[in-house]
Formats: C-alpha cells, structure tokens, sequence
C-alpha cells in the first residue's frame, strides 16, 4: 500500500522555511583583508508615514558623486528605493573608532531640509543601509524574550519638545569563513580560505553631544557614551558632528543562509500563521458540506424527479431549477462589460499563482531587491493573453458577439487605464512632497510602453485567438418568450444576498491580510509565502462553493436572471470588505503626531487599487465555478 500523505503534512511543508537556497544571479561575494565594503543608502521608512523619502533628502554626509544613485530594478523605483553611496569607509577587517564623516552646522541650513530633518525625526523615521545586500539592521529583545530585528535605524528621538538626532553609529559586520564543518564540505573545497563572507550587517546609534576642537578632532573617548551622556539637540545653533565606529565578529552562520535570522518568524507569527489556516480551512469545510449536500442529495433528488416519466404532462403547477431551461441561458444584460470583468479577473488570477509558486520555490527572495514587484508587473503585462481569450471567449458563448471590439479593447483599456491613472496622481502627489516613491518620467515611459507595447498587442491576439474558437452549445435552446421570475424569498434581493456572501471569502484571508498591510503600511518583507499559498487555495475553493451553493438557490427559486451577476459580484464582495479593512487599518494607526494626508491618501489608494484586482479574481472563480456548474445540472436532465 502506498504511504498517504495527510493534510498537516502538507502545510508543514508549506510553512517550512527553505534554507541554502539562493537565486540566480545573486552572486556570492568574497572579501580580502582589506577590501572596500561598500555601503549603500537605500531609503527613509517610518511606521507612522507611508511615504518614503531618499537618504540625502536630509542634511547627511555627502561625498561628491554620492548624490548620484547606482542603478535600481522597476520593483525599488516603485518603493521608493534607491542605492547611494555613502561616506562610511569601511575596510574589511580593519576596525574602525569614532571616525569622523562630516560636520553639519545647522544655522548654514536653508529652512526645508532644516525642517524636513525635524519632521522626519518627529515621525519616527528610520535610515535604511545595506552593505554586500545586507540589510542593516537593529537588533532587540521582544516582550516574550524572543530575539528579534528592525531594519535600518531611528534617525533620533524627541524628549517634550526637544528633538534629538542619532549622530554616531557603532556598525558591526559579522563575516563567515567556509570550513569543513557539517554542510559546508563542498562549499569549503572549493573556498578561497583567506577569503570572508558578510553574513550579517548591525547598528546601534547613539546621539551624542560632540565637541570637537577647532581642527575638527575629537577628544579620546568622544564616541563611548557615559553614564550621563549629552544627546545632540537639533536646533538652529547646534553643529551636528557625525561619527563612526566599526567592528566585526565572526560568525557560524553560512552565506547561503545569512537572511535566516531576520526572516525567521518567531513563535507568536507561526501560531497566528496555523491558527489563519485553521479558520481558513473551518470556512473552507463548512461550505464543502454545503456543497457535498447540494451536489449529492438535492440535486440527484432533483435528477430523479426530473428524469422520471411523470403521468400528469401539465407542468404549469410544477416548480423548480428544470422549469426554467429555456431562459436559464438566456444572454445577461452588461453581457460584454461582465466579460471584461472575468477577463481582467482570469489576467489576476494567473498573475497571482504564478507569483507565488515562483516567490515560494525561492525566486523572489527577499535578497532580490525589488524583485516581488518587478515580477509581478511582468507577469501582469504577460498575463495580458489570458485576460483577452476569456474576455472573448466568455462574450462569444453567452451573447450575440456583436460587440467584439467593444469587449477587446475593454479588456486591454478599462481596469488597466484606471489602475494607471491612480498611479500618475499618487506619483504628482508624492513628487510634490518630494518622496522617493514618485518614479522618474522615464519610468512612467517605460511603464507606457509596457502597457501599450506589450500588454495591449497580447490583449488583442488572445482575443482573436478566443473568438476563432469553435462556438459553445448550452444544453438547453432558449425560448423567445421570456418566463416570468416569482418574487425573491422574503422579499430580499439576490443582489443583497450576493454582497453579504462576499463575508465567508473575506474570513478565509482576514488574518493573512492583516500581516499584508501591516507590511504595506511599514515597509518591512512579508515572506511568509507558504502560508500565503494555503490561504490562496483555500480562497479559491472558498469561492468556486460559494457560487455554486448560491447559484443553485437562485435557480431553484426560478430566477433565471440574477445568476449570471451573482455569481461573479458575489464572491468578488469580497473586496469590498478587504477596502474596508484597510480603511479601518490606517484609520486605527497610532501615532505621536498626526499622519501626513498625502500619506493616508496614497494607502488608501493603493488598497482600493488591491481591494479590486481581489475583487475580480475572486469573481472569476466563481462566475467560472457556477457557469460550469450550470451546464453539468442542465446537461444531465431529460428535456421534454
């Protein structure tokens, strides 16, 4: 007998972190004694502001060329990310203390980036370096005792009404050398062993009140903080010295799995994790009986009575799903707008699981700076084909076709044209507030051409390549004489039902959503993509019941119409409570100091524009699920 596999032995594989694993094209670099460690300044982030802002938006050091960044993919110019160089001069393996960068004197300062440095401070904003694609980060203890990491550093701190910056980093850079220990046999083979590997990247500022002499040195033990130390104020009259120190500590922790301890999720994430995929697989369960009730009692019940040779041949008393064959598939109204939908929701949908089987089989690491975005829009753009053989597909088979252009350049123009425009605000917006999330006009060109070059012309070939398609047959032909549809039970309209159904999908991601846009709200890495996965498969199936269950009242209340909305606006409801969500989640956001409106504008824009793609991938699937369902029930009885 062949070894079954269970359940839970399957989620554990899923949320099973992948260790050793790198991309192509990551390459491993090694450092001699000596070597230059670069160290690049990425962005400002704060837990209280969306916006990002560049390094050097901020009176730092700068060094001439410094101003200029490296180049970034398309995923780190949309967050906002860039790579500057910055003036810490660092040696590998010579340790450097209280090195001076440069001193600042405020009163010299023009009044926005004096009181750009006061707000950023005020907003809890923190620097974000890498060195060797290291992200540096801070390191602290949670309240459970669990070792835990913050990316980047604060840029200072407010006491009353004082302002306080961090002028002195102590960077340590833990570095690894191969060795035959267990499970690096191959890799020390083959090693150049004077050669040092950075496996970790640390800070801890401090602000320090320096007072250098004339010539610009410090007094010996300026960079140690004492017992009673003097924070640097910042105000008008203050110069602002900032300094260095530099260590490294060796480590047993192998490149091939140096991002481990930061993406390691502690034990309180993976219980809430189980306890999302519990609730999931609960809802998921529940309408599978539902399912399993509908499916195999009353629906073979139905195929019997139908199916059986009944003496009485008036059937004007008789109710019931078969009564309404000849208007069941009768063409919807917005016939050529519903396929644009499901259409729009198939591109989503493939662009989705795509998404996450390559982020969960290692190819969007979080080493791939800005790679989860880039993939995603390359996998929209690609996904483009798909979207135009459902929308033409679908329109043929449920309507006249009289409207193919209409249905084509729909799907290439409509969802995509709005998620563009939000897009061209958000960037006006956030370049006047001078964030390094607005991306540059060449990108805006590239992003055009993506969508215009590529997208558009995939559109289009999908579509042709759907209406050549042989034309599809329902089971049943189609009176001309439209049978007239009883009043809803309870008077309630399908409709209403429809947008209360979208609940039970919305429960399925709940949990997973909040880790999402806590992630989107701070800036920091969801990686938890196994856990993702589960949730989506269970989404899915959520879904496809979901319609079918609805889809089979609807029809055995003889309302031949309203099936064809409610089951796609049905399961895509489901948005709308995800919009909702993360209007109550910014709103709820604790802060010190009020939250810029640019800010919240630009979440709550980005959630609407995530709220709808999840909208309508859930409506395919389930307007995909009631539409197959619909002909198998129809197909299997005998029509007099």
């Amino acid at each position: 007998m062949p070894p079954r596999i269970s359940l839970p032995f399957v989620l554990a594989l899923l949320l099973a972190p992948a260790h050793a694993f790198y991309l192509p094209g990551i390459a491993m670099q090694e450092y001699a004694d000596g070597d230059v460690v670069e160290v690049l300044a990425n962005k400002l982030t704060s837990p209280s502001n969306t916006l990002p802002y560049g390094y050097y938006s901020l009176p730092f050091c700068a060094t001439p060329g410094s101003l200029k960044s490296r180049p970034v993919n398309l995923g780190q110019l949309l967050s906002g990310e860039r790579a500057f160089p910055t003036p810490y001069t660092i040696n590998m393996m010579h340790p450097v203390s209280c090195r001076v960068v440069c001193t600042v004197a405020l009163a010299t300062l023009q009044e926005r980036p004096y009181k750009g440095l006061l707000n950023r401070i005020k907003e809890n904003y923190s620097a974000r370096l890498n060195a060797d694609n290291m992200p540096l980060v801070t390191r602290y203890t949670t309240s459970a005792g669990h070792r835990a990491f913050k990316f980047g550093y604060k840029l200072g701190f407010t006491v009353a009404n004082d302002v306080f910056i961090n002028n002195h980093v102590r960077l340590t850079i833990r570095y690894h050398q191969p060795s035959l220990s267990a499970g690096e046999a191959i890799d020390a083979l083959t090693a150049n062993k004077d050669a040092f590997r950075i496996v970790g990247f640390e800070v801890e500022p401090f602000s320090l009140n320096h007072a250098p002499d004339p010539a610009g040195v410090l007094p010996e033990g300026a960079c140690k903080p004492s017992d009673r130390p003097q924070f640097q104020r910042v105000a008008r009259d203050q110069n602002i010295t900032f300094t260095y120190d530099v260590n490294f500590q060796s480590s047993d922790l192998a490149w091939a799995t140096r991002w481990d301890p930061i993406l390691d999720a502690n034990a309180d994430i993976k219980k809430i994790q189980w306890v999302s995929i519990v609730n999931s697989l609960m809802v998921s369960l529940f309408l599978t009986a539902l399912v399993a009730t509908v499916m195999l009692r009353t629906v073979l019940r139905d195929f019997g009575r139908y199916n059986a040779v009944v003496e009485d041949e008036d059937e004007d008393d008789h109710t019931g799903w078969k009564y309404i064959h000849a208007d069941v598939f009768r063409p919807p109204k917005l016939a050529p707008f519903l396929s644009i939908c499901v259409g729009s929701g198939a591109q989503v949908l493939v662009m989705a699981l795509a998404t996450q089987l390559f982020a969960l089989i290692g190819f969007l690491s979080p080493a791939n700076r800005g790679g989860l975005l880039t993939a995603l829009i390359t996998l929209w753009v690609l996904a483009s084909f798909v979207s135009g053989y459902v929308s033409s597909r679908l329109y043929i088979r449920i309507d006249t076709g009289v409207s193919r252009r209409l249905v084509t350049f729909g799907t290439a123009l409509l969802f995509p044209g709005i998620t563009f425009s939000i897009f061209f605000a958000l960037n006006l917006s956030m370049w006047w507030v001078g964030s390094s999330g607005s991306v540059p006009f060449t990108t805006l060109l590239l992003i055009l051409f993506a969508w215009f070059g590529i997208s558009v012309p995939l559109v289009f070939i999908g579509s042709q390549s759907g209406y050549r398609t042989k034309r599809y047959d329902f089971p049943t032909r189609t009176n001309q004489i439209q049978r007239q549809i009883p009043d809803p039970p309870f008077g309630v309209s399908p409709y209403i039902y429809a947008v209360l159904a979208g609940v039970l999908p919305f429960g399925t991601v709940f949990m997973e959503l909040v880790f999402i846009l806590n992630s989107m709200w701070t800036g920091s890495v969801y990686y938890l993509y196994g856990a993702l996965l589960s949730v989506f498969l269970i989404l899915v199936l959520t879904c496809a019941e979901m319609s079918i269950v609805s889809t089979y009242l609807s029809l055995s209340a003889e309302d031949w119409k309203s099936h064809w909305h409610t089951s796609f606006w049905g399961p895509a409801s489901a948005g709308l409570y995800v919009f909702l969500y993360s209007l109550y989640f910014a709103l709820a956001q604790r802060s010190d100091v009020p939250i810029p409106f640019v800010s919240i504008v630009v979440f709550v824009c980005w959630s609407l524009v995530v709220s709808g793609a999840f909208s309508l991938m859930c409506g395919t699937v389930g307007f995909v699920s009631s539409f197959w369902f619909t002909g198998k029930i129809y197909s299997s009885i005998r029509i007099d």
